[in-house]
């Protein structure tokens, strides 16, 4: 199936039916290769995600995601699974808490924290942890519901 279709096949979670303390997640392994195809998506080419030989002298001694990688697997589940289509993202929060390396598998958790009902906004938790379950972002996001 090509990106087309799956846009076609998102499925429709009214706002009616949205309730606090609802969640969604999805999990993700980051490969070099992703990595690299954000670095020239985004133009972002620091040397830290690039260069093994950079990133052995750093504090990380070794390569490291991009933090806005790994933020777009949240606006993935807003606007694939919740709140899902006919979202529209107003603003995120997010806080690096710690580094995500090549080879980690990361999961993101979408909690629903609160509920507009008079304009049809919802607040939720959107905390993305690696495979050890540590904290790798830690953030919230506002978004309006369409239907």
């Amino acid at each position: 199936m090509n990106v087309f279709e799956s846009a076609r096949n998102v499925q429709e979670v009214h706002f009616d039916s949205i309730s606090v303390g609802d969640e969604a997640t999805l999990e993700v392994k980051i490969t070099a290769e992703l990595i690299e195809q954000f670095a020239a998506i985004s133009t972002d080419v620091n040397p830290i995600h690039l260069l093994d030989d950079f990133a052995k002298e750093s504090i990380f001694k070794e390569r490291i995601a991009h933090g806005m990688l790994i933020c777009s697997f949240i606006s993935s589940v807003l606007g694939t699974k919740l709140p899902g289509k006919n979202t529209i993202y107003l603003s995120q929060e997010v806080f690096f808490k710690a580094p995500v390396k090549i080879n980690d598998t990361i999961k993101v958790i979408v909690s629903v924290i609160r509920k507009r009902d008079d304009k049809k906004l919802l607040t939720l938790q959107t905390n993305v942890y690696n495979q050890d379950n540590v904290l790798v972002v830690e953030g919230s996001a506002l978004v309006k519901k369409l239907t």
